[in-house]
């Protein structure tokens, strides 16, 4: 036997290439488009009240993401195995690099995601069903000891968010295809009700004078540009998950392909859907009044068609999260799977599920965390404290394809990233200036992060020492 302990876990069945174009491009659609399309304009309106930069910054944002979407293009078609940007950090920075990437995304980035997906998919159903709401509290204890008062609280909303997580857990544990059927149908309904709200939106017409002015308050050019950036780094958050589709690279037919593709067409149909909506947005109500709103889309609605849309707003909402929850379940697994083959991870969570043909222990252990995370309400703070590093990683990742091409130039590359060198420097470029401005912004939640990174540095010793010894 090999004294690498990669690929400990080679015994058993593979994972099986069930997804094509099309279950790809829906699968990245799907993860990409939760709540923020619904929750985020009303946020950035506060830090930038012009119509025309608003609208320049979501085209920014799908421009920025594009830029990364083509990185990976090249990175994924030329390893197109489980784990996606995982492997790419591994092949490019060593082993500790992306377990680092792997160790966040388990206990925070996924696993929080989960959660706060699953939460808010509670939350809207409350609104058809009253009794599911953050107000009844079905569990309470509170803790008075050694100085410490503390007060533990469990909700209708949170047992009915690990209710739709253990839901989705068995249904792709149950196989790819389950999975993807339910990935493929709630996307296609969320597209057609984005669709439907832009064209009976622009339909209806202005319901009030649009100001065009790039600078409707007379900010100072200084405040405008920060203003801009910070509307750009609510966009980009709006964007997050596009990334996710590379790591089920191993179950893509023909991923050489496809896997290009649906980076390319994903991004593109995202951005466009995005950038209409907001249109409706700022032709729905001024600026002035959707700044600050969170459900920015509810109240559009009402403007637009009447106070009964809250309930379709509340509706559409549903099942865009529930397809988002759904994709982060399907996807994230993969990741840990391909850790625990670099055995660097549970040693069960890399063998493939013999009649199902999914990597069913790291689904399992996988939802089993995110549970707890919902249960404790810690997921919040955890997805503040990792924001910066997560960012770090995808910069790392985009700049792989720059180390790769020095380091493995004979490494096949049916896909070359367009636009190179100067597509993947934007994204990086941009990138480390948002994690800067997140550094100085947020000095606290950024150090914890580190720290939370750091105590990934022994567990990762730990697990090789493990997987040695077990070889």
């Amino acid at each position: 036997m090999q004294s690498d302990v990669r690929g400990t876990v080679s015994e058993g069945p593979e994972l099986v290439r069930a997804l094509g174009l099309f279950d790809s491009v829906m699968m990245m659609v799907g993860i990409v488009i939760g709540s923020g399309i619904f929750l985020t304009t009303g946020i950035m309106a506060q830090s930038i009240p012009s119509v025309p930069l608003l609208l320049l910054a979501w085209v920014v944002g799908g421009l920025l993401t594009l830029s990364g979407a083509l990185t990976f293009a090249e990175l994924g078609a030329a390893m197109p195995e489980a784990g996606g940007q995982y492997v790419y950090l591994r092949e490019a920075y060593g082993n500790l690099a992306a377990f680092l990437f792997g160790w966040i995304l388990f206990l925070v980035a996924m696993g929080g995601s989960i959660a706060a997906l699953a939460v808010g998919f509670a939350e809207y159903l409350g609104y058809f069903a009253p009794a599911i709401s953050t107000d009844r509290i079905v569990l309470s204890l509170d803790i008075a000891e050694n100085g410490l008062d503390y007060r533990y609280s469990v909700s209708t909303v949170q047992l009915a968010a690990v209710a739709v997580i253990v839901l989705l857990t068995v249904c792709n544990y149950a196989g790819v295809v389950f999975g993807k059927l339910i990935q493929n149908a709630f996307t296609v309904v969320k597209i057609a009700a984005l669709v439907a709200f832009v064209t009976v939106g622009l339909m209806l017409g202005s319901r009030q004078q649009l100001d065009n002015s790039l600078n409707p308050t007379g900010a100072s050019p200084g405040a405008l540009l920060i203003g801009f950036g910070v509307a750009v780094v609510a966009v980009s958050w709006a964007f997050d998950g596009w990334n996710n589709i590379s790591y089920v690279a191993g179950e893509i037919r023909d991923p050489r392909r496809n896997l290009p593709l649906s980076l390319l067409i994903g991004t593109a149909a995202i951005t466009i859907l995005y950038v209409l909506v907001n249109v409706v947005y700022v032709l729905a109500l001024p600026l002035a009044e959707l700044a600050g709103v969170m459900r920015v889309a509810e109240r559009a609605s009402q403007a637009l068609f009447g106070t009964g849309a809250a309930s379709l707003v509340s509706a559409a909402v549903m099942i865009s999260t529930f397809g988002a929850l759904n994709g982060s379940i399907f996807v994230g697994p993969r990741v840990y799977y391909a850790m625990a083959r670099d055995g660097v991870f549970f040693h069960r969570a890399g063998a493939v599920h013999p009649r199902f043909g999914t990597p069913a222990a790291a689904i399992t252990t996988q939802a089993v965390w995110a549970c707890v995370l919902t249960l404790t309400g810690t997921y919040e703070q955890l997805f503040t404290y990792v924001m910066f590093i997560t960012l770090a990683f995808w910069a790392a990742a985009v700049a792989a394809v720059f180390v790769l091409r020095r380091r493995r130039p004979d490494l096949p590359r049916p896909y070359r990233t367009w636009g190179y060198p100067t597509v993947p420097v934007i994204f990086v470029v941009v990138t480390v200036a948002i994690i800067v401005n997140t550094l100085f912004a947020r000095p606290v939640e950024s150090l914890a992060g580190l720290v939370i990174t750091a105590v990934g540095v022994p567990v990762y010793f730990c697990w090789r020492r493990t997987a040695a010894r077990a070889v």
